[in-house]
């Protein structure tokens, strides 16, 4: 098949397009259109797939603007598999959304018409495909400003699908989340321009050639601050709780991409790219890891709302493979990355299992919840699963990530810096505190004496197309924590040699 890079990128959008064009007519078929759209594109990914594990960098390359501006598209080691699990999560969370969105738009604007209803249920589709389009061209990308342009694609869809689908509450929200993704997309094109200014060049390809140069470290460091705000890493952690908690849950795995995608940007361009010149921010990265997963488990300890535990969470978790490129070793890094991989699919079942619960209850305080797991034995079986997930428990992929990872972290205190030894045993001691909020929330929610309110009420599990997809991201988790080669073998093509 020709172009197939450039067809993974562009399905989404033929296909958000399409629901826009025909929104008046397509009714409920919308939700089935973006999902059989984003599990094609998965299988467009297995294509490519089965090439670079031959052993082939599939690359293709369109001039976008002008002739330093180019739409040049990778697929690698480091990209696949990154890809891979982002476009199974889109598309698992494309399913989920069908029931859910429905039901929403049924209680957000009861008093609408059907016809306006059915515009909203379309509306958000078409929206909800600019998170894959965003991801893949952001993953995909060789071009400096085509990944700016991409960052700005997903900032933009956030914005418009908090703004445009909900409460006022919520359009507070979505203008915060814009405010922050512009500043931090900003950020990276000035620290772009300055690549550019230096190598007259803005494919990624060439910043080794930036290395020793006076301006690199303040261009690494502008780099990793525009990165940062994406990964909500202490200090620039305080959107996250608000948008996190504030959004459509059925998206949240597609946010938690959102966040941690900043990681695959650390390794392939500064990382992989500027490794030496990179070495002095390590140990401070590290450090500022540890806090974040300590300060954020204790944040999320704290919280009554079932949404802002989950969004709290993610503060904590993203820091653990933060933990993992500082240290940079060849294992800590693929580690991290793993761990990358591994939290998203993770947080994808723990957040939407909370979407589930207010879903059918319609309350996010956990205090007036508990018992559930005699009314929705399934949802308490998901969220046990992804508490597992989180707190890194096997056969799940976490478990193999964190394995390999704090090896790598220990492998560094040994050789160069003892202090990194006293980093990972605390972050090692932090693992505790996910294993606390995760399994905590999981006893306030399913069980003990259940709400007698609820216990009044006709609750059960929903129907298999939220359900269903989770099971199969907890699926994909437990392959790839027993079998892990099949991420790190394409991983250790690229990191290996750093």
């Amino acid at each position: 098949m020709p172009s197939l890079l450039l067809q993974i990128l562009v399905t989404p959008v033929l296909a958000s397009l399409l629901i826009f064009l025909t929104r008046r007519t397509l009714g409920r078929f919308a939700g089935w259109i973006a999902a059989l759209a984003l599990t094609y594109t998965a299988g467009l990914v297995t294509l490519v797939g089965a090439k670079v594990y031959g052993g082939k960098v599939v690359t293709e390359e369109y001039l976008l603007i002008a002739p330093d501006i180019r739409l040049g598209l990778m697929a690698d080691g480091l990209s696949l598999p990154t890809l891979g699990v982002v476009c199974l999560l889109c598309a698992a969370l494309a399913f989920y959304s069908i029931r859910y969105v429905e039901h929403r738009v049924e209680l957000l604007y009861a008093d609408e018409s059907g016809s306006i209803q059915l515009s909203y249920y379309a509306r958000f589709f078409y929206l909800f495909l600019f998170f894959p389009t965003g991801f893949i061209g952001t993953i995909l990308s060789t071009n400096l400003v085509s990944i700016y342009f991409f960052l700005e694609v997903l900032t933009i869809a956030l914005f418009f699908l908090m703004a445009y689908f909900g409460y006022q509450e919520r359009v507070r929200t979505a203008f915060i989340s814009l405010a922050w993704g512009i500043i931090g997309a900003l950020l990276f094109l000035t620290a772009s321009l300055i690549v550019y200014s230096q190598l007259e060049t803005l494919e990624i390809s060439a910043l080794h050639r930036l290395a020793g140069q006076r301006f690199v470290t303040g261009t690494i460091a502008l780099f990793l601050v525009s990165l940062m705000m994406k990964l909500a890493l202490v200090p620039f952690h305080v959107w996250m709780p608000r948008v996190h908690a504030e959004h459509p849950t059925c998206i949240a795995g597609l946010l938690a991409v959102y966040a941690n995608l900043a990681l695959y940007l650390i390794v392939r361009i500064l990382v992989m790219s500027l490794g030496v010149d990179f070495q002095p921010f390590g140990v401070p990265l590290m450090a500022l890891a540890l806090f974040t997963m300590v300060y954020g488990s204790l944040l999320t300890l704290a919280q009554t709302d079932i949404k802002r535990l989950a969004a709290c969470s993610t503060i904590s978790q993203i820091a653990y493979s933060v933990l993992g490129l500082g240290a940079l070793t060849s294992a800590s890094v693929e580690g991290g990355m793993f761990f990358f991989l591994s939290h998203i699919m993770g947080k994808t079942l723990f957040f939407s299992t909370a979407g589930i619960v207010v879903y059918t209850t319609g309350i996010r305080d956990m205090r007036k919840l508990g018992g559930l797991a005699r009314k929705m034995p399934v949802t308490a079986t998901l969220w046990i699963i992804g508490c597992m997930m989180l707190s890194g428990f096997p056969p799940f992929s976490s478990f193999t990530a964190e394995w390999i990872m704090f090896t790598g972290v220990f492998e560094r205190g040994l050789i160069n810096s003892p202090f990194s030894i006293v980093i990972a045993i605390g972050g090692l001691l932090a693992i505790m505190l996910t294993v606390a909020y995760s399994f905590g929330s999981a006893r306030k929610i399913f069980f003990g004496p259940i709400n007698p309110e609820l216990e009044q009420r006709d609750l059960s599990d929903p129907s298999w197309t939220m359900t269903g997809p989770l099971f199969v991201v907890a699926g994909t988790s437990i392959v790839l924590g027993l079998y892990p080669r099949f991420v790190m073998d394409l991983f250790h093509r690229i990191i290996g040699g750093m």
